[in-house]
């Protein structure tokens, strides 16, 4: 899951951003960071949210990753971050609704605690906000109509065949594209996942690229596609696994190692991890590997 302004849940966030129609500079708000953690008052961030009650969190509605269905806050991330808070003392989360590239800028505004949308862990955005450790890892498919007409299995293929290719905007998948050797007339760029399900009903593209995870869920709902067995793709020779995490305001470090800890024992019980996140299509191959960290990650 091109570049800024628009940001998606596995794309690029850099320079500056519009919130709330005003210009966000990230080093002047990751700067006033640290007051809004409580250092200036002595106290932690995790102690405020335990006082309060609750923990406010920011989802983009993209399932399966974190969704409002009625109104329960469902998916992958606000379940495992449930889990953790009230590990931590945090019985409630309050959910925000934010567009894609609003997410990191409303944190560093402090309109809320946590993003919890399944975001990537890349340098770019760890320029701008601290992750967790990773809380899944998840390969690459293809979106194609019934039939697989074009009999794509990966970017290789896809780029010997000659295709079109979908991707979200803001989202690395159009990295990858370009990184496979597939000429720039040959992707296109899309807003939202059901916009990329359309396009290849539609015909207007040949395959769109995504998370298996992703495309599984849209599948659900789009019965004239159907999705690739999944794949790893390489830019400049590594794998990509798209490793996903919980997103926090510079300045609260304190906030984001408590929560690592409680990550680590959901992460580390196996049983547990697909227990709880199996209903949202994550398994076994999902689980990220222990010798996997943000901090190698952020360094790119």
């Amino acid at each position: 899951m091109a570049e800024f302004p628009n940001l998606s849940r596995r794309g690029f966030l850099n320079g500056t951003a519009a919130v709330g129609g005003l210009l966000v500079v990230p080093g002047l708000l990751t700067a006033c960071s640290k007051t809004d953690s409580g250092s200036a008052t002595g106290e932690g961030a995790l102690d405020k949210l335990r006082k309060q009650g609750f923990v406010r969190v920011a989802y983009a509605n993209e399932a399966p990753y974190g969704y409002l269905e009625g109104k329960d806050l469902k998916g992958e991330a606000p379940t495992l971050h449930r889990e953790i808070f009230k590990a931590l003392g945090v019985d409630e989360l309050k959910p925000t609704l934010s567009e894609w590239d609003g997410l990191i800028p409303g944190l560093q505004a402090g309109k809320y605690d946590v993003v919890s949308a399944g975001m990537a862990i890349t340098p770019e955005r760890c320029g701008n906000a601290i992750f967790s450790e990773p809380e899944f890892i998840s390969p690459t498919a293809l979106m194609v109509r019934k039939g697989n007409p074009k009999k794509v299995t990966d970017l290789a293929s896809a780029k010997k065949a000659g295709i079109t290719i979908g991707v979200m905007s803001g989202a690395v998948e159009g990295g990858y594209a370009k990184g496979a050797g597939i000429s720039e007339d040959r992707i296109k760029t899309l807003q939202k996942p059901q916009d990329g399900a359309d396009a290849v009903k539609g015909g207007r593209i040949d395959a769109f690229l995504l998370t298996g995870i992703s495309l599984r869920w849209l599948a659900k709902t789009n019965p004239e596609t159907e999705v690739t067995e999944p794949f790893v793709p390489q830019v400049d020779g590594k794998e990509q696994f798209s490793p996903g995490g919980a997103v926090f305001r510079k300045g609260n470090e304190d906030l984001r190692d408590s929560f690592n800890r409680e990550l680590k024992k959901i992460v580390s019980d196996r049983s547990r991890y697909v227990q709880l996140l199996e209903p949202y299509g994550f398994g076994e191959s999902e689980i990220p590997p222990q010798d996997l960290r943000t901090a190698d990650l952020c360094a790119g």
